[in-house]
């Protein structure tokens, strides 16, 4: 059986005219999917209106936390010993948030409690993965 972990928590959104806006959002952790990590955001934050989730590996986030990691659409540093920055690019441009590193550490722990580093069941993941990309051919 699957096991889904969830915990709200607060962001600031960055804007171009360096104002810090407060972004609800949800941090989600699924064993079933165990190599990732979820970020929800609530639809009245989004540009297009609409419920937005970020996913990215776990192992980025862990990295993130202690210092600068990613490429591509997503990219995570700390930013004093307090906050971390994510840095998400999507087609529609760019966002920059904060979060309490607090926060996402307690998150990464009790994901880590579910399903352990080194405990990813690689096979059924990649099978799962296979599933969802290549459906039914």
């Amino acid at each position: 059986m699957d096991i889904t972990l969830e915990q709200a928590v607060r962001a600031r959104l960055i804007t171009a005219e360096d104002q810090e806006l407060p972004v609800p959002a949800t941090l989600r952790y699924d064993s079933g999917d165990p190599f990732a990590v979820h970020v929800d955001f609530p639809a009245e934050v989004s540009l297009e209106g609409e419920a937005v989730t970020w996913t990215f590996g776990r192992g980025l986030l862990e990295q993130g936390v202690s210092g600068p990691a990613g490429s591509g659409d997503v990219h995570i540093w700390p930013c004093g010993r307090t906050l971390t920055v994510m840095e998400f690019h999507s087609p529609l441009g760019m966002a920059l948030l904060q979060f309490d590193t607090g926060a996402l550490r307690r998150f990464l722990l009790r994901s880590y409690a579910v399903v352990a580093a080194g405990r990813e069941d690689v096979a059924a993941a990649l099978d799962r993965g296979l599933q969802a990309l290549l459906g039914n051919v």
